[in-house]
């Protein structure tokens, strides 16, 4: 009976509506995170039953929704955007590994933990993420209205809501950048950082009004349909973690003040989401699906408004795809010359570009880690489909960051990293960077690099790496102190190494590296070892040398990931020419040359295949077998010419030249949890390619069987392997970024 009254209420109202005007429609769309989808599905709706929007105003998702549907999209386009969207890398600072520099990808895939560490203070970051990915979607999909200032004279009228990050105040945004003020609007506290406008820092429109009805009427909407997706009050079973307590507390301001919204509020529409959360994005279509029934629920109601509308069904919005950019403005580059943010973009004016190529230029530069936000638009010029790119750039105000992480593994077992970095210490374009590491071996990293770009970088590193292994073959020169050992067939190395290079390194197109340098290497290699009486401990030195050498390099990688990848190529070789060791007297000059390639394919979402070959070689003298190649174990970052091989233990095979072979079967059970399937094979021997042995059948092979967790402090991986020649198995663990 209820229902009639209201449906009896309503058409007395829109009857009135008839006899004098055209009535105005207002559309009011609440926050609510992911379930602000739900405003997808109500759109749906509308446009079904015929009702055209006059107006138009929300807050965060709803903002978001609203604005993209005000921008000229309909509710099926902005459902397709919607399954496009991969709201996981959205809602993050991850960017494609595509657009980061070689330096960049090794000084990001480590570390677990970054925070700000100027004047040697921790700072926390304003938000788990700088929203730069969002920014840069809604950039791209409201480019088509960038000359649109006015939020007035948008396809549809449209406002929404944020809040001043200093006073609490509301701030309604209906003028500037669409793409700025819905970001702003969408800044979630605490999950994106707040966005400056106007020289006021604001944050998420619902912290300061959630449902802007009342402005809606202001603005002369005669009747007004809301679309409310707020929270509810959750019970006392249902509050287990912060998070939900102080989700709680913010769903007190907003519930309450519903209960004088929703009379102002002619079609109120309240979909049942109960079961989701502001970041229940994978159940997108379900929220979507929720959206559409509460809707049709009111289809009387709405069909009713839309039979005493007369204006017509609007036109579609021409969408740009193409574009050509003549020129260039910069706003907020102090510390970073014009030159640099040139090279980065890889802009090249008055040729054709689409979005991808600007995303890929605007992703360069946000890789650096060197701008806090990167806000751009195409200003039309006089000539159709011409623009000026205008950026407005914040540079980041921190310079020092404190990093941590934490690893596992069969070989260095424990360490946990320490990592200060520091940019712009002597020049604006370059960075250093000292890893401790500290566990059960002390290690170092240190860098220098100073970034050119596309141009000849330098750089400079120094390392200091040691781990003990139980090894059995003969690891020394011919005169080490061995006949004492008995019948001893595995002694334990201490193995030390102390590398220092310099080098030039130049880019092509991001996933090219070359690079020149020079390089001194300090190695020292002992054994304590009880002799064959055991009653005497010998102190065996297999080697305690400096070797001196040049060397070059090219690298490929257009991997989407280094642990886990899904699809790309590399391609790493290295070639060391060693001219001369002072302290050894069996030295003569000799190269050691290796190369890996590897492709990684993806026969469906969740199955990945993974080939990979490699090879090495040893030109010239024969008395020096320290640099050779060890093969055995599994790891990610082993240095010299330890070389990972499953079936066997580390060190175990040997030579100075070797050919291996991989494949791996990647089967992603579920979001970020892998099964492994691995098989290997090789030929080890010295003077492998002399004897032409390489082209034999394999005299080692080895397979695996792990599962892998693609987790923020790293992989956690363990591995069972088995070789058939030994008839003996090995578990490997691995847990966190390999440093």
């Amino acid at each position: 009976m209820r229902k009639y009254l209201l449906l009896l209420l309503l058409f007395t109202v829109l009857l009135g509506f008839s006899q004098e005007k055209d009535p105005k429609i207002g559309l009011v769309l609440s926050g609510g995170g992911a379930k602000g989808l739900a405003h997808i599905g109500v759109l749906k709706v509308l446009e079904e039953a015929g009702v055209q929007i006059d107006y138009i105003g929300g807050s965060s998702m709803g903002a978001i929704v609203g604005g993209l549907y005000a921008a000229g999209y309909s509710a099926d386009e902005l459902d397709s955007i919607f399954h496009a969207t991969n709201f996981n890398i959205l809602i993050q600072d991850d960017l494609p590994r595509s657009a980061k520099t070689f330096y960049e990808k090794e000084d990001t895939e480590k570390y677990a933990l970054t925070l700000p560490f100027d004047n040697f203070k921790i700072n926390l970051p304003s938000g788990l993420s700088k929203g730069q990915n969002i920014y840069n979607l809604m950039s791209r999909l409201t480019m088509h209205v960038t000359e649109v200032h006015d939020f007035d004279k948008l396809p549809i009228p449209f406002f929404c809501t944020a809040a001043n990050v200093e006073t609490g105040e509301e701030v309604i945004l209906d003028s500037g950048s669409l793409a700025k003020a819905v970001s702003a609007s969408g800044a979630i506290p605490s999950v994106f950082s707040p966005v400056r406008i106007d020289d006021k820092l604001l944050t998420d429109g619902g912290v300061a009004n959630n449902y802007p009805v009342e402005e809606l009427r202001k603005r002369g909407a005669d009747i007004v349909i809301g679309v409310d997706v707020q929270d509810s009050l959750a019970s006392r079973e249902n509050l287990k973690s912060v998070f939900d307590i102080l989700t709680q507390i913010s769903n007190f301001r907003t519930i309450s003040d519903m209960k004088d919204k929703i009379p102002l509020t002619d079609i109120y529409i309240k979909p049942d989401i109960s079961e989701f959360s502001i970041l229940s994005f994978d159940k997108g279509e379900e929220i979507i699906k929720a959206g559409e029934e509460a809707a049709r629920k009111k289809m009387e109601a709405l069909k009713a408004v839309a039979a005493i509308q007369e204006k017509e069904k609007r036109e579609e919005v021409d969408k740009i795809s193409e574009f050509n950019i003549s020129g260039l403005t910069l706003e907020g580059n102090n510390d970073y010359p014009r030159s640099y943010i040139l090279g980065k973009l890889k802009l090249k004016y008055n040729q054709p570009y689409d979005f991808d190529d600007l995303s890929i230029g605007i992703n360069n530069l946000s890789a650096t880690g060197n701008f806090d936000k990167i806000n751009y638009q195409l200003i039309p010029n006089e000539k159709e489909g011409d623009y000026t790119l205008a950026m407005q750039i914040e540079e980041s105000p921190s310079k020092t960051y404190l990093r941590l992480g934490l690893h596992y593994d069969e070989l260095y077992h424990s360490a946990a990293l320490i990592n200060l970095t520091r940019k712009s210490l002597l020049l604006t374009n370059d960075v250093m960077s000292l890893d401790l590491i500290l566990g059960d071996k002390f290690r170092y990293n240190f860098d220098y690099y100073i970034d050119k770009g596309y141009y000849w970088s330098i750089g400079l590193s120094s390392r200091y790496n040691n781990f003990e292994q139980p090894v059995s073959f003969n690891l020394a020169k011919e005169n080490a102190d061995l006949e004492n050992l008995g019948g001893l067939r595995e002694i334990q190395v201490d193995y030390k190494d102390f590398t220092n290079r310099i080098y030039l390194q130049t880019l092509f197109k991001q996933v090219f590296s070359f690079g020149i340098g020079a390089e001194h290497k300090y190695l020292k290699i002992t054994s304590s070892t009880i002799d064959g009486t055991g009653s005497e401990s010998i102190n065996n030195v297999f080697e305690n040398s400096h070797y001196y050498s040049t060397f070059g390099y090219l690298k490929y990688d257009s991997l989407d990931n280094k642990y886990f990848p899904t699809k790309g190529i590399f391609f790493n070789g290295d070639f060391h020419l060693y001219l001369f060791a002072p302290e050894n007297p069996d030295f003569s000059q000799f190269s050691i040359a290796k190369g890996e390639v590897g492709v990684v394919h993806s026969f469906s979402p969740n199955f990945v295949g993974r080939l990979s070959t490699e090879t090495g070689f040893k030109i010239g003298n024969d008395n020096i077998n320290v640099l050779d190649f060890f093969l055995g174990g599994y790891g990610n970052n082993l240095i010299n010419n330890f070389i990972p091989f499953y079936g066997y233990d580390f060190i175990s095979l040997s030579g100075d030249s070797y050919i291996k072979a991989l494949l791996e079967l990647d089967y992603e059970i579920f979001h970020k949890n892998h099964l492994i399937a691995s098989a290997n094979i090789a030929n080890v021997e010295n003077k492998l390619y002399s004897t032409g042995n390489w082209f034999s059948w394999p005299d080692y092979s080895g397979y695996a069987l792990g599962y892998g967790i693609d987790s923020f402090v790293g992989p956690l991986e363990v591995k069972y392997s088995y070789s058939p020649e030994l008839k003996e198995s090995f578990w490997f663990f691995s847990l966190g970024f390999w440093f």
